[in-house]
């Protein structure tokens, strides 16, 4: 039994033994914790400050619209250039923004214009930043056959971020206030840029480029887009990110408007749902395989669909507690195996701008979501938005399940999968 339990973790957690990438998860695990701690102290001093679903909407929209609008770019540039620089680039150019907003709210006279533009400042960061981690990912494992389990476990720490973060943030907002969550997370990025550079990644090899950055642009869109298992699910990824993903801009006013709570009960909610996607990604990285991961996306969005539905009709703090958990499970899940799929298919030199892509589609998508469900809540209530976003993935996910036989045909014959 023992070695059964010992056999089991360590297929869990394989891929740690890879030194670049043990590095990685140590740090990116604390910094991600303040990521957290400074989002969710963000969306309750624009609630508090506002007292507007709407421009909880703007701000999740002025968040993502920057991603959106540079990916394409960015991903072109990742597979231009060294990753690795990229990354602690972004590392360092985080902490700025989070130091600049620990002194507005300090020293300044903190309002909502503040937040929208280091909002947009820190969503320009990220367009370069996500691709760049993901593709990194494959330059930090020496072993080919253990990039699925390293995507998954990379997921886990940011669904473990999720399930402390947001905990400790409605605590440490109910005690002492925003102030300090920002504190936190500027503090924290000193973690990974120090694990950034403790790391010893061997150079790309890097073939130069005389064509045009916007060639390779159109090159990219068409490689992701005429090949039918890459578009399909790029597409539903865009869909959950436009009518599903938007739930979490909504939390503040379901917390205290419907569940009749406070800063600390927002908390617990996105802690739940980060419960939920913890034990999703936990759940992928045990598998050996992407073999099953195709029938995972349907089954994993329509989880995630049904679990906004009924939370949408929730009025127990304790049931919407458990329907978080359902929630965060199905939408990790759904991210994370698609993740995995355009990994393990992708064309190595394309990566950077499949994966710019993929990330566009939600990034892209969830900035104008946010604006739509923050609109549809303004008139008809955030219950009933949250339920439309559900019925919405659940439709989603059943005219993909009905693809799916086709796209792994496809997958077999041309990738020898």
């Amino acid at each position: 039994m023992e070695t059964e339990k010992h056999s089991a973790l360590e297929i869990v957690f394989r891929s740690l033994k890879h030194n670049n990438f043990r590095l990685f998860f140590a740090g990116q695990s604390v910094s991600l914790i303040g990521t957290w701690i400074q989002r969710i102290a963000i969306s309750w001093l624009v609630y508090k400050l506002t007292n507007s679903v709407f421009l909880l909407g703007v701000v999740g929209f002025c968040d993502q619209i920057s991603t959106f609008l540079l990916s394409p770019l960015s991903g072109v540039l990742t597979d231009r250039w060294n990753r690795y620089h990229i990354l602690i680039t972004t590392q360092f150019l985080a902490a700025i923004q989070a130091l600049i907003l620990v002194y507005i709210y300090f020293y300044g006279n903190i309002n909502i214009w503040h937040i929208i533009i280091l909002s947009i400042f820190l969503g320009s960061i990220n367009a370069f930043d996500i691709p760049a981690r993901h593709s990194l990912l494959l330059e930090m494992i020496e072993k080919k056959e253990d990039l699925g389990n390293a995507i998954a476990l990379n997921s886990s720490m940011f669904n473990a971020a999720r399930l402390l973060g947001p905990s400790i943030a409605g605590i440490l907002i109910a005690t002492t206030g925003e102030g300090v969550c920002f504190i936190i997370n500027a503090l924290s990025y000193i973690v990974i840029v120090t694990s950034l550079l403790k790391m010893n990644i061997a150079p790309r090899i890097i073939n130069k480029k005389t064509t045009h950055v916007f060639t390779e642009l159109k090159e990219g869109f068409s490689y992701a887009f005429s090949f039918r298992p890459l578009k399909n699910i790029i597409l539903l990824f865009a869909l959950v990110g436009l009518m599903g993903m938007p739930y979490s801009v909504l939390l503040p006013a379901f917390a205290k408007e419907i569940l009749h709570g406070s800063s600390d009960t927002y908390g617990f909610l996105m802690g739940a749902s980060g419960l939920g996607a913890l034990a999703g990604a936990l759940y992928l990285a045990s598998k050996n395989s992407i073999r099953g991961l195709w029938k995972i996306i349907p089954s994993s969005t329509s989880i995630f669909g049904i679990g906004l539905i009924l939370f949408s009709f929730s009025r127990s703090f304790l049931l919407s507690m458990v329907l978080m958990i359902l929630i965060g499970f199905g939408m990790m899940l759904q991210m994370a195996s698609s993740n995995t799929i355009l990994q393990t298919i992708v064309e190595d030199d394309k990566r950077g701008r499949v994966l710019s892509i993929y990330i566009m589609a939600l990034m892209g998508t969830v900035p104008f979501g946010s604006l739509l469900a923050g609109g549809t809540a303004k008139y008809f209530g955030v219950p009933l938005t949250l339920s439309i976003g559900g019925i919405t993935c659940v439709l989603g996910a059943l005219i993909f399940a009905k693809k799916l036989p086709e796209l792994r045909d496809t997958v077999h014959k041309f990738a020898n999968l």
